[in-house]
């Protein structure tokens, strides 16, 4: 073993009694922990009311992990359907095997259902979950390395990482490859705080913030995407993936353009949260009166014009 190269752990799960505690599970939920985190803070800052991410995030987590793991069968159903090939495999999500495209596009779905629920305008809400996403998939990447997939070509730089495993089939991978994983997750990080800087620099608003995530993501996915030997359709030449990040690149910066010049600037803070205001009241708004409390109906006494009179003037 060469000690410049980097090491795969030598099993992704430990036991707990007969409780499995699997790896890459924990990437996952630490990922959904620190958007969720990240999300709401962004969220109050934009005028948002405390816990609203959380309560969204409860409808576009579970959308998200059928839509990643749809993804995956749906484009590699060749690992799963056909001659000596098990169907049962698929619902096996904590072997690995979701795809970030089908998680944006389904949890989407849920976070505007929890969206219509709480009365919020999703392009806001997006705007404000889009870093936290990014640093949800940088956590998630370390997943991969866990279960010792998606790895990139055979090389010999000092950052490689070492594969010793066998593959269901009985095939042995013993050698240094690039880490793939690695490269995606720091390159999650700089989306990030791309993203972060950008919302300041630019006052993004009507989803542009998100936009940004998804422009700048699948840059990066593309060239990581062609480092990657993991079995994959090819279209013309290129994986599968690369033409979806090609796609979404394009997608996401005609969004930019066109929302920019359509919705400059950030929605109004007031008008994107109303569970926000709850029990809030406007200067102009007069204060209840309680219940079976009636207010008074005499008249105000008339004010003394006393003050008024000069020294020995008759009142």
């Amino acid at each position: 073993m060469d000690l410049a190269y980097i090491p795969s752990p030598s099993r992704g799960v430990l036991y707990l009694g007969p409780v499995p505690l699997r790896a890459y599970a924990f990437c996952i939920i630490i990922g959904v922990v620190v958007a969720v985190w990240l999300g709401s803070k962004r969220w109050v800052a934009r005028g948002g009311a405390k816990h609203t991410v959380g309560d969204i995030a409860v409808w576009a987590v579970p959308f998200g992990l059928v839509g990643g793991r749809l993804y995956h069968v749906i484009t590699d159903h060749q690992l799963y359907f056909g001659a000596g090939r098990h169907p049962i495999d698929a619902l096996k999500i904590w072997e690995g095997g979701l795809g970030i495209w089908g998680a944006i596009a389904l949890g989407a779905v849920g976070a505007w259902i929890g969206a219509r629920r709480r009365g919020v305008p999703l392009p806001a809400y997006a705007d404000a979950i889009a870093p936290g996403i990014a640093l949800a998939q940088a956590c998630g990447r370390w997943g991969n390395w866990f279960n010792q997939e998606l790895y990139g070509r055979a090389t010999d730089l000092p950052w490689g990482l070492e594969i010793h495993k066998t593959e269901s089939d009985g095939t042995v991978v013993d050698g240094v490859f690039h880490p793939t994983f690695l490269y995606e997750s720091l390159w999650c990080v700089g989306v990030a705080l791309l993203v972060i800087w950008a919302d300041k620099r630019f006052t993004l608003g009507h989803g542009r913030a998100f936009a940004l995530y998804v422009a700048a993501y699948s840059v990066g996915r593309f060239w990581i995407e062609d480092l990657r030997i993991d079995e994959a359709h090819h279209v013309l030449g290129l994986r599968l993936n690369e033409w979806t990040a090609v796609l979404t690149f394009l997608l996401a910066v005609a969004y930019l353009v066109i929302v920019g010049k359509k919705r400059p600037g950030r929605e109004d803070p007031d008008s994107i949260d109303p569970a926000a205001h709850v029990g809030e009241l406007t200067p102009s708004e007069p204060e209840s009166v309680s219940a079976g409390t009636e207010s008074s109906s005499e008249p105000s006494p008339a004010p003394s014009d006393t003050a008024d009179k000069e020294p020995g003037q008759p009142s």
